[in-house]
């Protein structure tokens, strides 16, 4: 079993439902299909296993959503990284679209 240390020290085990609805939200009016959502979720619990860990902190589950995020669609991913890095401004929005660009020169 996998169990998730929350910012206020409390622990439960590790819910998959739980990533896809929050990747969800950052993906509403975006066109992305049930399956890859399951996918996506299914992707970020195989990775966050194989480090072996019994116990991972939310901000690594956090961490391990913005790869596959990312690759599936640049928009939810900027919605998703603005809420989970604490975006503070335009400048931060900035910085992360030139990050996506320089990826794909």
């Amino acid at each position: 079993m996998l169990l998730v240390t929350k910012r206020s020290g409390s622990i439960e085990p590790f819910d998959r439902e739980k990533v896809i609805n929050g990747v969800r939200k950052a993906c509403q009016g975006r066109p992305i299909d049930e399956d890859a959502l399951k996918l996506l979720g299914q992707r970020v619990e195989e990775d966050l296993r194989s480090q072996g860990l019994a116990q991972v902190k939310s901000e690594d589950i956090g961490k391990a959503i913005l790869t596959p995020l990312r690759e599936l669609d640049e928009v939810a991913y900027l919605r998703f990284a603005s809420v989970y890095q604490n975006f503070d401004g335009l400048a931060d929005f900035e910085n992360a679209i030139e990050e996506l660009k320089s990826d794909h020169a």
